[in-house]
């Protein structure tokens, strides 16, 4: 699993990299009263790349939350089946419940950056550059920049998740094969 979570991970990342950069090559909007196919076209290339971002990353959540219901019900039930000690289920869960908020957190942040490039859109009447005395341009960067390091922090602490959590299942791993072992059952 950490080398799936890892690959979709860096992919995710470098998808919104490129969407920041993107955003930064946008130029001016209002160039030709708006009306410039060249600005129009990085704009929706922009938009385009962003909402993969978005999606991306959102699967790759999505993923990792997954992972961790399915290895926590076959811990649970593996060990209601051997009568394993309740200590690995509740150290699963430990990580489980861990990794939740930053999840929901780096999600968030995701969904206000983009809610942040539309206010950035001259075309929308919404503006909130003049309440901060910056432009809604700059506002919606900052929210791109903090959210690529806020996901990347994530992803770190959920690859160190994923790797714990594989130490759990390997413990149980062990654990069933010593009593099958002793009961003289097949291992393999």
């Amino acid at each position: 699993m950490k080398r799936i979570f890892l690959t979709l991970a860096i992919l995710a990342n470098i998808i919104m990299i490129i969407a920041m950069v993107l955003g930064l090559q946008v130029g001016d909007p209002m160039l030709a009263n708006g009306r410039d196919p060249e600005v129009n076209h990085r704009i929706g290339t922009h938009i385009l790349i962003g909402l993969g971002a978005l999606t991306g990353t959102t699967m790759v959540h999505a993923l990792i939350f997954t992972y961790f219901m399915g290895t926590s019900r076959w811990i649970e039930e593996t060990s209601a089946a051997y009568s394993l000690s309740g200590d690995f289920h509740r150290r699963n869960q430990k990580i489980k419940y861990g990794i939740l908020p930053g999840i929901l957190i780096s999600f968030l942040m995701i969904l206000a950056t983009g809610c942040f490039g539309a206010i950035a859109d001259p075309a929308t009447a919404v503006e909130l550059g003049s309440k901060f005395g910056v432009s809604d341009s700059t506002i919606h960067f900052a929210a791109a920049v903090s959210t690529w390091l806020v996901t990347l922090i994530v992803n770190f602490t959920q690859y160190i998740a994923i790797a714990r959590n594989s130490a759990i299942v390997e413990g149980v791993l062990a654990e069933v094969r010593r009593i099958r072992l002793d009961r003289g059952l097949p291992v393999d």
